[in-house]
């Protein structure tokens, strides 16, 4: 069960912070690390999902996704996120922050008069079906990952601990077995421990206990030592799992800085390290 008013708190602490970031914004235009899309466009993300959220209808509007300008749409969920971009993209800054001010006030509103049977009812999730609240959590991670879109691309790097990013990491590490086993390759028998240091410490394991078995993520591995250590920054592992840079040229760059390290085998850690990336 997702506490519902838990993450109401933390959804609105997020997005006060995104507009506390954005509030004396000069460059609406800079260019982000989320492929195709500005600073402005990040924020314009956030209003059309709360908007869709609120029951407002989807932008008429044409996305050629064969066209040069579209190359980064991958999907019908990134169709659907380009048009209430697109829509937005004649506005200035201070609009579309206004805008984003109004929209998420009316989501906490509707989020606190919910019930906590209503976050724990059937709902559709990017991530498949599940709950309203599960949906949420998304959200939280979501709206976190863009104002770290948002804060590279302005140079202010920030909001790297607490309860918010708790929540981040968290539903990033639900992805970790699926990570570890189906795009890194773990092989059989292999227990892969990934260090996280910086502000948000934290230890991830992996194993893929028999031939044909699943990665799981487990507390503690069932036996033995770790095959793989991983050992990299937090705010670097969020960006290689988000799919916001190179995986394998960071990660190479980060081991040659000594700011990173695989350890065990080192093959297998290599080429986990290289496909961490499961948003695109």
């Amino acid at each position: 069960m997702t506490d519902k008013t838990h993450i109401t708190n933390l959804l609105e602490a997020q997005w006060q912070a995104i507009s506390q970031l954005c509030a004396d914004l000069a460059d609406w235009d800079a260019p982000t690390q989320c492929p195709g899309w500005s600073v402005k466009d990040n924020v314009s993300h956030i209003i059309g999902t709360e908007r869709m959220l609120l029951g407002d209808s989807l932008p008429e509007i044409d996305i050629d996704t064969e066209s040069e300008k579209y190359a980064h749409v991958k999907n019908d969920i990134a169709k659907a996120n380009e048009k209430w971009i697109e829509e937005r993209r004649g506005r200035s800054g201070p609009e579309v922050l206004a805008e984003f001010n109004e929209v998420t006030a009316r989501r906490i509103k509707v989020l606190r008069e919910m019930s906590q049977e209503d976050f724990d009812a059937p709902s559709w999730t990017p991530a498949g079906q599940d709950t309203y609240g599960r949906f949420m959590q998304i959200r939280l991670y979501d709206s976190w990952a863009h104002e770290q879109d948002i804060r590279q691309a302005i140079g202010q790097t920030g909001h790297l601990s607490g309860a918010v990013v708790d929540e981040a990491l968290s539903e990033v590490c639900k992805a970790m077995g699926f990570v570890v086993g189906k795009l890194g390759g773990a092989p059989p028998d292999s227990r892969v421990e990934i260090r996280l240091t910086g502000q948000t410490p934290a230890t991830i394991r992996v194993e893929r206990i028999g031939d044909g078995a699943r990665s799981s993520v487990v507390d503690e591995f069932s036996e033995g030592e770790a095959t793989v250590t991983i050992t990299l920054d937090f705010e670097l592992f969020m960006r290689l799992t988000a799919g916001r840079v190179d995986n394998a040229e960071a990660m190479n760059s980060a081991v040659a800085a000594g700011n990173a390290s695989i350890e065990g085998d080192v093959e297998a850690g290599e080429r986990i390290a290289h496909h961490l990336a499961y948003l695109f």
